[in-house]
């Protein structure tokens, strides 16, 4: 089993590469002078992006598969599971609506969403596990596997926003759009910080254990992967040469999950300051040039079709089949569950969504906003309500 694992690991990383060499192709893709003028249809760098992008994709498929086999379970059942197959899942639906529209740009957005989907999943324990009784059932397979490739579906309507947001949003023109433009900006750098810090202290073993006690005043341990500027309730530091915490919180709040967060936003803060300082230009108006040739009607479209597939297939994963598991594990179909409330509420936006379109005109800008509502209620479901809200989902 050893074996199986290492060959997964290998196979995982060697996927993020590929992405990445196929996101600097595509880059490639969009500036050739013959390209410049057309950017749908494939050009010599195109066909190249593609290729390492499906070879990628491929190789992460051997990653589940060989990590399926390890385990005797599908890789689904933690955060770093579920979260590198949402990650696969939205190169899989790039590579489908690529070859139907042959949009280059699509390729360098769509891939390092899914590169920092993937890099963020490992971030968490990667060990394989046996299931916990709760999760053995086919239904784990069944409705877990269908609600990630919903939700990846419905992420390529954001990365299609986004493109659209840069293309027809004038940054140098100081009003609520692009404001809320270069937050989301801000957000993409901060979460790119996350990681590299994550990765960094990672990669140098850092860890730092504390006793502390809890809200029902009995002991217990906690260990830090990040310097503690916040420690918990009546903290101990038990590692030496560790820094010790510049403050504690109540033992009602999560102190290790808040650390987390403040060091997300200082050092996005300081990498985002970094690259206004040296660029002296917004983020969003360093990444305009990449779609200065971008059929708007074209990407409205596939932002679109994105939300009209996903929509259903998520329906059926994160709704259906999530309700016909409940009534076999737990006997009641549903139960006000944080993470049954936010596939409800993922739900109901998306057909507010199609709603609004259909029936109300909402298209081009405004739908490419609501595209990144509806990303930013996906990522909340993803990481927040799994680390922060308790339920009977907190074993993920």
């Amino acid at each position: 089993m050893t074996g199986l694992v290492q060959i997964s690991s290998n196979l995982l990383y060697a996927s993020l590469i590929l992405y990445l060499v196929a996101t600097f192709l595509f880059s490639g893709a969009i500036r050739d002078k013959r390209g410049r003028e057309k950017q749908t249809g494939v050009n010599r760098w195109g066909m190249l992006a593609i290729i390492a992008t499906v070879i990628g994709f491929i190789s992460q498929l051997g990653y589940f598969i060989t990590r399926w086999v390890a385990a005797g379970h599908a890789p689904v059942s933690n955060l770093f599971e579920f979260t590198t197959f949402f990650g696969m899942m939205v190169v899989g639906a790039f590579i489908l609506l690529f070859f139907i529209y042959k949009l280059n740009v699509l390729g360098l957005f769509a891939l390092p969403t899914a590169f920092l989907l993937i890099a963020y999943g490992s971030m968490f324990p990667r060990d394989v596990s046996p299931l916990i009784p709760a999760l053995k059932s086919d239904w784990l397979h069944i409705h877990v596997t269908t609600a990630a490739a919903g939700q990846a579906i419905l992420s390529i309507s954001f990365v299609a926003g986004i493109i659209y947001l840069l293309k027809s949003v004038d940054p140098t023109v100081k009003d609520k759009r692009s404001f809320w433009l270069e937050t989301i900006m801000y957000c993409v750098v901060a979460t790119i910080a996350f990681i590299i810090i994550s990765t960094s202290f990672n990669l140098a073993h850092y860890n730092a254990d504390f006793a502390w006690v809890d809200k029902n005043d009995r002991p217990a341990e906690i260990s830090y992967q990040l310097p503690a500027l916040v420690g918990p309730h009546e903290g101990e530091l038990l590692t030496k040469d560790r820094m010790s915490p510049l403050v504690t919180v109540p033992a009602i709040v999560n102190a290790k999950k808040l650390n987390t967060v403040i060091w997300t936003v200082i050092a996005g803060t300081i990498l985002y300051l970094l690259i206004r300082l040296i660029t002296r230009k917004r983020v969003s108006l360093l990444l305009k040039p990449l779609v200065k040739n971008v059929n708007l009607d074209l990407v409205d479209e596939i932002g679109y079709r994105s939300v009209l597939i996903g929509f259903p297939v998520f329906t059926l994963g994160g709704l259906i089949f999530a309700m016909i598991w409940a009534q076999i594990a737990w006997t009641r179909f549903w139960g006000w569950d944080p993470k049954e409330v936010w596939a409800l509420i993922t739900f109901l936006f998306y057909a507010a969504f199609l709603h609004l379109r259909l029936s109300r005109g909402w298209h081009g800008e405004r739908s490419a906003w609501l595209a990144v509502v509806g990303i930013a209620i996906i990522i909340f479901n993803l990481v927040f309500v799994n680390l922060i809200i308790a339920g009977l989902h907190s074993y993920a």
